[in-house]
């Protein structure tokens, strides 16, 4: 009898904060369909969510698409088949790698960034004064963030697989002698539609799972300074675990049925 007390008792707080969070969700999706829209406020965010981010993506991506190459060619040089490094480092690149790493460094800056952000207002009650005053808080903070994040995180994901595609280039020219036209052309062929639609329906969810998940904790935030940095951090580790786990889930649907 203890014992389940004790287990209802343990699952009560995760529960309800997994309910809030669906409220959460379906307000500002509902939000995209209704007036006013806050346009202003999407440029806004698109700016500081997708073109501060450039900086990070292009990082990330040169070195991993670097490290790639390095690895995979190395492999490979012990069947004769250094030539197809293009092929691997394309593939593992827009089908996993680029989803994966922009999402989690996206998280990394601007889930906690939101989570912050939104803590502050909390703690410092400029929320209730917007309700005080008549306006939506979900719909004029929630919303655009969202918005933002879904158009501009499938366009990190393609700057950043080409731009790792680049130092697999570089890599393979500099240790292996790879001829630039033939990387190139088995870079692109190796693709195919189904590659290209996982590659950016990956980030897509992602975005989702970043925005949301930020606001959903700075909006949850209390305590003063020491609230606004726990749901920081409470909202980086969420997201980069949620996008961990659902690339998993995404990655055995698309094989499952796209037959690659």
């Amino acid at each position: 009898m203890l014992a389940s007390g004790f287990v209802l008792e343990f699952l009560k707080g995760p529960t309800l904060a997994l309910q809030e969070f669906y409220l959460l969700t379906g307000r500002a999706m509902r939000n995209v369909t209704r007036q006013p829209h806050y346009t202003d406020d999407i440029k806004l965010q698109m700016d500081s969510i997708g073109v501060g981010s450039i900086p990070i993506v292009l990082l990330t991506g040169f070195f991993s698409g670097a490290v790639m190459a390095l690895q995979m060619g190395r492999a490979l040089q012990q069947y004769g088949q250094t030539g197809r490094t293009g092929t691997v480092v394309s593939i593992i690149l827009v089908r996993e790698l680029g989803p994966v790493l922009t999402a989690l460094m996206v998280a990394g800056r601007n889930a906690s960034g939101i989570a912050s952000e939104l803590g502050s207002m909390k703690v410092t009650e400029q929320i209730d004064a917007m309700r005080a005053l008549g306006t939506d808080p979900i719909q004029k903070l929630v919303t655009p963030r969202m918005i933002a994040t879904g158009v501009m995180l499938p366009c990190l994901t393609v700057i950043d697989d080409f731009v790792g595609m680049v130092g697999g280039w570089i890599i393979g020219k500099l240790l292996y002698d790879l001829d630039a036209l033939q990387y190139w052309s088995q870079t692109w062929h190796a693709l195919v539609w189904s590659d290209v639609v996982q590659g950016l329906l990956k980030p897509f969810v992602y975005s989702f799972v970043i925005s949301l998940i930020g606001c959903f904790y700075g909006l949850r935030a209390s305590g003063g300074t020491q609230g606004v940095g726990r749901a920081t951090t409470q909202a980086m580790v969420a997201a980069s675990v949620t996008i961990l786990i659902l690339n998993l889930f995404m990655g055995l649907i698309f094989v499952k049925y796209s037959g690659n």
